[in-house]
């Protein structure tokens, strides 16, 4: 996929002939207006455009871009989007290209500002946007360090803010107190963690060690898998032998589809809550022939038609009609920042001006497809809320838990919205610990 623009103004020239009749004869005097175009604001996307998540954080900022300008744009200014290849999704995933790939969005696509999905690149992508000054509004990417580095070297790093997602401890904390949750839904209190072997999702699975005894619950079993396991044939084993009434996975590559398929096969004693990247998608049911029913994990309200603002549904219909698909969380970040954070912003602000933007930025506090108030915390992450009893009752970006029901995905997490929908929480439709 090459570079793509939504719009290129052409110069326009104003001729306007005034003809002067005189007495005694004519003469006419033309007067010549050059006018020069409104130079666009650029947003460049530096993604694998090719793949999953880039493609779709580009097709996000498009629908975005295409709407802010048929409103007339921010400042009088369009929106357009330029884009490069930074193969972040392509294994082994190469430093020096994406490097390549961002310093040419910025020095000759001459963006003004980037959305990234670079995973590992990031903290390489940020040192790149705080040598050419440019502000970086990364999607997905949960790594603590990158809002860390906000906080300890703000005149470096204040050109970074995070999208899509919260970080790894917020993730850690969030997940926690939805094991609660589904610990007051059924009584359970023996809980297994399958996790795949990278650093982030390790430190979820510390979180629980840590913290889920103190409120009564017995870890009875702990596995790390490896990235890309398809089969679970002996962790199942173990962890029904272990008594487990609650397994929280932590699976984020395209192997969820086996997971499922081998829980509901064997119809294993105990419940399915976690993170489960590829459950999300609204073709899992088909994908998985039905047999994720009953399965809840981490998911999002544009994705699974919750009406949790009153942008979600709107924003939702409104990516299938123009790219003929649902959504996935990489859009959806990207056409919140495009369309509701960054024009928020620009206009507060009164100009573009890098400085004037991010100051702007950290006061925001707006609507989103997302969130009832999208808010950047002071080190530019985002404000996460609520997230249960034991969390603040603001309404921001939420960590939602959905279940599989009949071939939709109904909200069982947060309580509130679980209750709010009209919703509730059902058990697998074999015999286990809830008989």
């Amino acid at each position: 996929m090459n570079s793509k623009a939504l719009t290129k103004i052409q110069s326009v020239a104003l001729i306007t002939v005034i003809v002067v009749a005189a007495v005694g004869g004519g003469v006419a005097y033309v007067l010549w207006s050059g006018q020069r175009a409104t130079e666009t604001i650029k947003i460049g996307v530096c993604s694998d455009l090719d793949n999953f998540y880039g493609e779709a954080t580009w097709q996000g900022a498009v629908l975005a871009a295409e709407q802010i300008n048929a409103e007339g744009g921010v400042l009088g200014r369009n929106f357009e989007i330029v884009a490069e290849d930074d193969d972040t999704e392509t294994a082994p995933g190469d430093i020096a290209v994406a490097s390549n790939a961002l310093t040419k969005l910025i020095t000759v696509d001459k963006a003004d500002y980037i959305i990234a999905t670079a995973g590992s690149a990031t903290l390489v992508f940020q040192d790149i946007a705080a040598e050419h000054r440019k502000i970086l509004f990364s999607v997905g990417n949960i790594n603590d360090e990158l809002t860390q580095r906000v906080l300890d070297n703000y005149d470096k790093y204040k050109y970074y803010f995070r999208g899509g997602a919260g970080n790894a401890t917020t993730a850690t904390y969030a997940m926690v107190d939805s094991v609660l949750t589904i610990g007051n839904y059924t009584g359970f209190t023996k809980v297994a963690y399958l996790v795949e072997d990278a650093p982030v999702f390790k430190q979820v699975a510390s979180g629980m060690e840590e913290l889920l005894p103190e409120h009564g619950f017995d870890i009875v079993y702990r596995g790390i898998i490896p990235l890309a396991t398809t089969d679970f044939t002996s962790y199942f084993a173990a962890i029904e032998a272990a008594g487990a009434e609650i397994l929280v996975p932590v699976i984020i590559t395209q192997t969820s589809a086996s997971f499922v398929k081998e829980w509901y096969g064997r119809q294993s004693p105990f419940v399915v809550w976690g993170y489960l990247t590829l459950a999300m998608n609204s073709g899992f049911w088909e994908l998985t022939e039905g047999k994720c029913e009953g399965v809840t994990f981490v998911g999002i309200p544009i994705i699974a038609g919750y009406p949790l603002t009153s942008k979600t549904v709107p924003t939702r219909e409104a990516i299938i009609e123009r790219w003929g698909d649902l959504p996935n969380g990489a859009a959806a970040s990207a056409y919140d920042f495009v369309r509701f954070i960054l024009p928020d912003a620009i206009k507060r602000a009164g100009t573009t001006e890098t400085d004037a933007v991010i100051k702007a930025l950290e006061e925001t506090d707006v609507e989103t497809s997302g969130a009832r108030r999208f808010v950047f915390t002071f080190n530019h992450d985002i404000m996460i809320g609520p997230a249960g009893p034991n969390r603040p009752g603001e309404d921001y970006v939420l960590v939602c838990m959905f279940q599989w029901q009949n071939g939709t995905q109904v909200p069982v997490y947060p309580k509130e919205i679980m209750e709010e929908a009209g919703a509730t929480y059902k058990y697998p439709t074999w015999h286990g610990p809830w008989d």
